[in-house]
């Protein structure tokens, strides 16, 4: 079971109630479980138009029926801001289970979504991202981590984390503590999406990255020359981001294979050695 909701990342209803379910439900996809059930967590202006209200809940209610979840209700509060997200349950089979502590040396670290989510978001905000920007960072952010699961549970991954507040950096440093192992990525096979890269360059990001680079900065080393925006990407918090799988290097080329036939999107970023720490190269 779990929770999580926030306030609006886009201007569009429907879609910021499409993107904090699919946001909602990806805790479960990594771990290796399938959501069955939701209850709405939403907090809403007395002002705010009824229609506007109506369109954030079709849009949580829309993206869970596509992933085969039953909204049985929930519960609403009035407030300044408008938040909304779900409380989400799911089952998993104990076998299946995959936990950020199940990392080995010699796995592959492979990615599902691109990076730049959080910079994208802010850039509209400032009202600075282009509609083609924003149209295609609300597709990213509002595409379940199903498939991208339920491939790792039937090649029988054991370790995945999703890369949501935290940045990719904190999020692949609690993977690599909780596994006692190094973590090494490479920064030019990382996907970050061309127009977050553009507004980065300009100093656009959200106040979440600047968090995490001062927490998360003393367990990495860039042994590369990357400047200050590329480093502050990697921080980028992610809102609905994708799953990092630690994928052995016996099932690396079926797990390629599987996810081209179902033309799920993927990254081979970096790889788990003996040691500690995250090193960017």
């Amino acid at each position: 079971m779990t929770i999580d909701f926030f306030t609006p990342v886009v201007d569009d209803p429907y879609d910021y109630g499409a993107i904090a379910a699919a946001n909602s439900l990806s805790d479960v996809y990594a771990m290796g479980g399938m959501p069955f059930m939701a209850l709405n967590v939403a907090a809403l202006p007395p002002d705010l138009p009824e229609e506007i209200s109506r369109e954030i809940l079709r849009g949580g209610a829309e993206k869970a029926f596509e992933a085969g979840v039953v909204v049985a209700g929930g519960h609403t509060i009035q407030d300044k801001e408008p938040k909304f997200g779900l409380v989400a349950l799911g089952m998993a089979r104990s076998e299946s289970l995959m936990t950020k502590a199940a990392v080995r040396p010699g796995d592959r670290l492979v990615l599902t979504k691109p990076l730049g989510f959080g910079v994208l978001t802010t850039a509209l905000k400032q009202e600075k991202a282009s509609p083609e920007e924003v149209a295609e960072v609300v597709s990213w952010m509002s595409t379940l981590n199903r498939n991208a699961s339920r491939l790792a549970i039937e090649l029988g991954i054991k370790a995945a984390t999703d890369i949501t507040g935290f940045g990719l950096i904190g999020h692949a440093i609690e993977m690599a503590q909780a596994s006692g192992v190094k973590f090494e990525i490479q920064f030019d096979q990382t996907p970050i999406l061309e127009s977050a890269q553009n507004h980065a360059r300009e100093r656009v990001f959200a106040g979440g990255a600047f968090d995490n680079q001062s927490y998360f900065g003393k367990d990495v080393t860039f042994t590369c020359q990357l400047e200050e925006h590329q480093q502050l990407l990697l921080f980028d918090p992610q809102t609905s981001g994708g799953l990092l799988l630690a994928v052995p290097p016996e099932k690396l080329a079926e797990f390629e294979g599987q996810a081209q036939e179902i033309q799920q999107p993927y990254w081979i970023i970096g790889k788990v050695y003996k040691g500690e720490g995250l090193e960017i190269v």
